[in-house]
């Protein structure tokens, strides 16, 4: 598939085939490809919890849904992808590498650091997931898991302190989808968003 095609293609995905697992090397492609996603100093200060079991895929559900949520399509489909892959970033793993002499600061104080590299260069590795799939003739879905469930889902998978799950990815051939209604909203002008020399001229 042309690179084009794929970036038009790429959407989110909320309801998969549960009868089809993805194969075990497109996995590895979709690993593998995340890990060419920049880093800033070549850190590197990613971890990613592959979830392509049953018994694994429905403790994610349980630990990172909230108590009482009521059933919906959302859920319901989107428990029926074969693949999960929770990223996750890792502050120390840049704080120590530009404490390091080639980078010439002598201290870890994350104040040098005007946004958090170590979540950016995660979501990028998650967005090379999503392209991947596409171009593997799957379908995937980026989302958020609830602030109040976090602990749960560390307890859960014993992920270590330093590592945060800046969201996950359910991976899987498509079933039928209703497309999110925010799609209504349109997609804005390329002519609405980017500035040309300055942002504006008044």
């Amino acid at each position: 598939m042309e690179f084009g095609e794929v970036v038009r293609k790429r959407r989110m995905v909320r309801n998969y085939d549960p009868d089809r697992p993805v194969p075990a090397e497109v996995v590895d492609r979709l690993l593998g490809h995340a890990t060419h996603a920049p880093s800033a100093g070549f850190s590197q200060g990613w971890g990613f919890l592959v979830l392509d079991e049953l018994a694994d895929r429905d403790a994610f559900w349980a630990a990172t849904t909230p108590p009482g949520w009521a059933p919906s399509g959302w859920l319901e489909g989107m428990r029926r992808a074969p693949l999960i892959v929770v990223p996750h970033s890792n502050r120390s793993a840049y704080l120590d590498r530009y404490a390091e002499a080639d980078k010439g600061w002598t201290d870890r104080d994350e104040a040098r650091w005007p946004v958090p590299y170590w979540d950016i260069d995660t979501g990028m590795a998650s967005l090379l997931m999503l392209l991947t799939a596409v171009d593997e003739g799957l379908g995937a879905c980026f989302f958020g898991i609830p602030p109040e469930r976090l602990e749960t889902f560390r307890e859960a998978f014993g992920v270590p302190a330093e590592f945060t799950p800046i969201g996950a990815v359910t991976v899987g051939y498509r079933a039928p989808d209703r497309r999110s209604p925010s799609l209504k909203r349109g997609r804005r002008p390329v002519d609405q968003v980017v500035h040309r020399g300055r942002w504006s001229r008044n």
